[in-house]
């Protein structure tokens, strides 16, 4: 709950909004948190599960009990309340594919620690017989509140420009990055929810962008006025060896000047960060077919990644005093 916009405080602020707060991973606690509506006493009809562990390098027993047990907890509690559905956000990175997008049915080959529990909830799920659930796999998601897709990049970019250095990245552009904007994540998973087409279904909810390495980091580099450089493949591949080291090398040079900028700016607290873990360095493709989503009738809000969508989060973010205003000056 820290850390909202006036748009995202407001909304609940609104009477029509019952908030509650519950360790879901704790069973009790979790049944509490499903408990009738405390004033008209009705049970809920519709269970969005947008929990999960997802902070990175923990152990797999931390992800294991973040995410798989949390949401067969939540599982439980919809099935015991006759929830009419239950939406369950899982992960895209279930393989990895340059060339061609990869549909719900594919072959999975789980590369992320959350990918790997979801997949494992997603079977959960088709095991229990007559439940009305819905699955969507999510790929990169920006937008309002992003602060670990996206946005690791977006200040990596800015600190480029602070140090007036090229930003050399590994691998090269065409690696695979799919995305798609928060408000088609709600937008879609509402009109899912309420049909009884997504019955029992799998969706990927991704956009039309088909989005690259190459360009997002041309989007960012028209942003904050840097040039882009990459290492390529061959150069990349040796990396493989101490991978750890590489992302403890690329993580202290980014550090020190981010927090050197926020002192400038007075910024004594953020949760922005250009930290970046070893998953979000893999050479792999998040690569993701919409057509199932676009046959059921959601049409993209936002079917491209757009410099004025990415200049809203930062701007944002420098309205909060969370990112410091001298970047984008």
């Amino acid at each position: 709950m820290a850390w909202l916009n006036e748009k995202q405080s407001k909304a609940f602020d609104n009477p029509k909004v019952e908030f509650c707060s519950a360790n879901l991973i704790n069973a009790s606690s979790c049944k509490n948190a499903f408990a009738p509506h405390s004033t008209t006493g009705r049970t809920w009809d519709i269970v969005i599960n947008c929990a999960a562990e997802t902070r990175p390098n923990q152990t797999d027993a931390v992800y294991k009990e973040g995410i798989l047990k949390l949401s067969m907890n939540c599982i439980t509690e919809a099935l015991n309340i006759k929830a009419k559905r239950y939406i369950e956000l899982s992960s895209g990175c279930v393989n990895s594919s340059e060339k061609i997008p990869l549909k719900e049915n594919c072959k999975t080959d789980p590369w992320t620690a959350v990918a790997k529990q979801k997949l494992k909830v997603e079977k959960e799920l088709q095991s229990l017989e007559n439940f009305s659930f819905t699955i969507v796999r999510l790929p990169i998601v920006y937008g309002f509140g992003d602060k670990r897709y996206l946005m690791p990049r977006i200040i990596i970019a800015a600190i480029y420009k602070h140090l007036n250095e090229t930003m050399k990245l590994l691998w090269n552009d065409a690696m695979r990055f799919a995305t798609v904007h928060v408000y088609d994540v709600c937008g879609a998973v509402w009109k899912l929810a309420n049909s009884e087409k997504a019955y029992r279904e799998t969706y990927n909810i991704t956009d039309d962008a088909e989005s690259t390495q190459g360009t997002i980091s041309d989007m960012l580099a028209d942003i904050f006025s840097i040039d882009i450089d990459y290492f390529g493949i061959v150069m990349s591949n040796l990396t493989k060896l101490s991978l750890s080291d590489t992302v403890s090398e690329i993580n202290d040079k980014h550090m020190a000047p981010w927090a050197e900028i926020c002192q400038q700016d007075g910024i004594c607290n953020t949760p922005l960060t250009p930290y970046l873990d070893e998953e979000q360095l893999y050479h792999k493709h998040l690569n993701l077919d919409n057509s199932k989503l676009k046959e059921f009738g959601y049409e993209l809000k936002h079917p491209k990644v757009t410099c004025d969508l990415i200049k809203e989060i930062i701007d944002d973010y420098v309205e909060l005093k969370l990112f410091p205003k001298s970047l984008i000056l």
